[in-house]
C-alpha cells in the first residue's frame, strides 16, 4: 500500500486506515523500531487483565461486590433433577 507523508506540526506522519489498525490489534499506542532502512510499527501487547485488581477494589469501596447467587442456593445441586 502506498501512502503519503503528511506534516503534523514540526513532525511528519502517515495515515493508517482503520481496517489495518483493527487487523493488527492497534488501539492507541505502538512501538516504533528502526531496522536497517525500515520503520517497523508494532502493537503493544498488554495483559488483558491490566487494571482488574484496582477495578475490584473500587467495586468493593462502592459496595458493588455482592454475591450473584444467594448463599442459600444449593450449589451441589443434590436436589436438582437433570
Amino acid at each position: 500500500m502506498l501512502t503519503k507523508i503528511v506534516s503534523i506540526g514540526n513532525s511528519k506522519g502517515i495515515r493508517i486506515p482503520s481496517a489495518i489498525l483493527k487487523q493488527c490489534n492497534i488501539d492507541d499506542q505502538v512501538e516504533l523500531i528502526v531496522e536497517l532502512d525500515s520503520i517497523v510499527i508494532k502493537p503493544i501487547k498488554r495483559d488483558k487483565r491490566t487494571g482488574w485488581a484496582q477495578a475490584f477494589k473500587d467495586m468493593n469501596n462502592r459496595g458493588e461486590d455482592n454475591m450473584v447467587l444467594d448463599q442459600s442456593v444449593d450449589t451441589e445441586f443434590e436436589d436438582w433433577q437433570w
